[in-house]
């Protein structure tokens, strides 16, 4: 009786699917050895699912130009490229195929740019062309492809870490679209974690957060992208901490965080020795951070330095800022003074912060004349086009000064119109505590009065309010 041997071996065979393209799969062969050494199959094991498809550069020009119909001859007479040069690229006989030819071939059979990509990255490794395919890359909007080349430049065998990051990062500042930028930035910042490179985990989010903390919807999101930057603030340059101190202490004050933007704004100032503006309206917001906070002395202790900047828009700010201390301190014929004063001569930008200061002391001393002479110039008063958060909760604020006092009036109709336009307002910039404060002042109203709420005040309140409930949503 011969004796048998069993031996399981595993092996790759290559089998082509419909399109003829080149598919791997693992079988599993077992052999059994007879006492003569001769090997025979006894069975096989049913290919493993999923396998992974394997496809080359060459295949996919073979593919498509036998799509075309196209012979090698014809298809050298269409791009230049010589029929030899595109035998052994098909063949797989040329490993690494310049791009320039590979693109000639792509555009002459119709491949999309993002499939021939796709493949190139993969055996190509020299940086030079690596970045010559990101730079062709981004105004095709693809964020993965944009990702996934980026990925290989950095992971060229012929630079080192440092110097790739240093490569994508410079390369990342010069590019105006968003999200592309976004993309390479993240993709930094990851691959800077993996490979403990701090200085371009804090290059890659500092300029991450100066793009997100653009969008006014998000400015907590935000806020959080620029704590965690804080951590690796020693691993920026002196210039970029003084940027990041400054803008996280306007954000600071937009979200209400006022002890956190004095802190930040102080950190900013040991830095610059310059009077730059940004540093200028920093400064200005640690003072509105310290009035908040009714530390009023302090803020105008602040306002003796700020005044001495040297740009257009601190004389009038200073001003406004000066009569809102007094206001707080119930100094009101000085305050008074100087916002009407103020509502003569500032700009555009400051009109709409002086008219709420002024309704805010006329609500306190009942001068129902002077508020109703205020609120019928909302022309002279509303920004057109507002683009901080601060300027929309202005807006929000004066329309909900104006809602009350026309209620007040008996004028139903247009106070409760006032009020969806300062909901509208906060609702740009989600300011939630303004939101709830303006529909209890509504409600309080109604009650107090003892009126039945109309339909059609509930139904206009509805609207704004599910346009509101829409925006949380959808930055969740």
């Amino acid at each position: 009786m011969r004796r048998l041997l069993l031996f399981p071996f595993m092996t790759v065979l290559n089998t082509r699917n419909d399109e003829g393209i080149l598919q791997g799969k693992r079988i599993v062969l077992i052999f059994y050895i007879e006492k003569w050494n001769r090997f025979r199959v006894v069975k096989s094991v049913a290919a493993v699912k999923g396998a992974i498809p394997y496809t080359t550069i060459g295949e996919i020009v073979r593919k498509y130009r036998e799509k075309s119909g196209l012979t090698l001859a014809q298809l050298e007479r269409q791009t230049g490229v010589r029929k030899g040069v595109i035998s052994k690229i098909e063949n797989g006989e040329t490993k690494r195929p310049e791009l320039k030819t590979i693109q000639s071939l792509s555009g002459a059979l119709n491949i999309s740019y993002q499939e021939i990509v796709k493949y190139y990255i993969e055996i190509e490794k020299r940086i030079d062309v690596l970045q010559e395919l990101l730079l062709q890359t981004i105004p095709l909007a693809n964020l993965s492809l944009l990702e996934a080349v980026a990925l290989k430049m950095l992971e060229s065998p012929y630079q080192d870490t440092y110097t790739a990051l240093e490569r994508l990062y410079q390369l990342a500042n010069t590019i105006t679209h968003t999200e592309s930028k976004l993309t390479l930035y993240n993709l930094m910042i990851q691959y800077s974690r993996e490979r403990g490179v701090p200085q371009f985990i804090a290059k890659g989010l500092l300029q991450k957060y100066l793009i997100e903390r653009q969008d006014l919807k998000r400015l907590e999101e935000s806020y959080r992208i620029g704590e965690e930057l804080y951590h690796y603030k020693d691993f920026l340059s002196v210039k970029e901490q003084t940027i990041f101190y400054f803008r996280m202490a306007l954000h600071a004050h937009n979200t209400k965080k006022y002890q956190d933007c004095i802190k930040f704004c102080e950190a900013g100032l040991k830095l610059e020795t310059t009077e730059t503006e940004l540093k200028a309206r920093a400064y200005l917001a640690m003072i509105n951070a310290y009035y908040f906070l009714e530390e009023y002395d302090a803020a105008e202790k602040h306002l003796e330095v700020f005044e001495h900047f040297p740009f257009v828009f601190v004389r009038d700010a200073a001003k406004i800022t000066r009569a809102c201390v007094k206001a707080k301190k119930r100094q009101f014929n000085e305050a008074i003074t100087i916002l009407q004063a103020c509502m003569q001569e500032v700009g555009e930008e400051l009109k709409i912060h002086a008219a709420n200061e002024l309704l805010d002391i006329y609500f306190q001393l009942e001068d129902w004349d002077s508020i109703a002479k205020l609120v019928r110039n909302d022309e002279e008063l509303l920004l057109s086009n507002p683009q901080t958060p601060y300027k929309h909760v202005s807006i929000g604020k004066y329309y909900q000064w104006k809602g009350s006092y026309l209620l007040k009036a008996g004028e139903i109709d247009e106070g409760i119109e006032s009020y969806v336009k300062s909901l509208k307002s906060y609702g740009e910039v989600l300011a939630l505590q303004e939101i709830i404060a303006c529909i209890n002042d509504i409600f309080l109203y109604f009650r107090q009065n003892k009126f039945p709420i109309e339909t059609q005040y509930v139904e206009k309140l509805g609207q704004v309010y599910n346009s509101i409930a829409e925006k949380i949503l959808s930055k969740r």
